[in-house]
């Protein structure tokens, strides 16, 4: 029997590939408003961040949360992820 296949997603900060369930997704669904998808199941247009500080702080300079998903990101949504890498780690 095959083995399952792996879904593979690109990091938006180090632009490496990985599996899907080791990275943050962020979505922007129909309705418009950013969120951060832990499930990965969300309709919507979605970009994956590895859940490092680093990735993220790339990922910010470089303004690539807001070309992937084609939207203005908040400050809020970038705080929000930064602390739940951050609690991540310690837990």
């Amino acid at each position: 029997m095959a083995a399952k296949k792996i879904p593979m997603r690109q990091c938006i900060g180090c632009r490496e590939m990985k599996p899907k369930q080791e990275l943050i997704r962020v979505v922007r669904p129909p309705e418009g408003e950013l969120t951060v998808d832990f499930r990965g199941k969300m309709n919507g247009r979605g970009a994956y961040v590895c859940p490092d500080t680093a990735c993220l702080k790339k990922a910010v300079k470089s303004k690539a949360l807001e070309r992937a998903l084609e939207v203005s990101v908040p400050e809020t949504l970038y705080a929000a992820l930064e602390a739940q890498m951050e609690g991540s780690k310690n837990g």
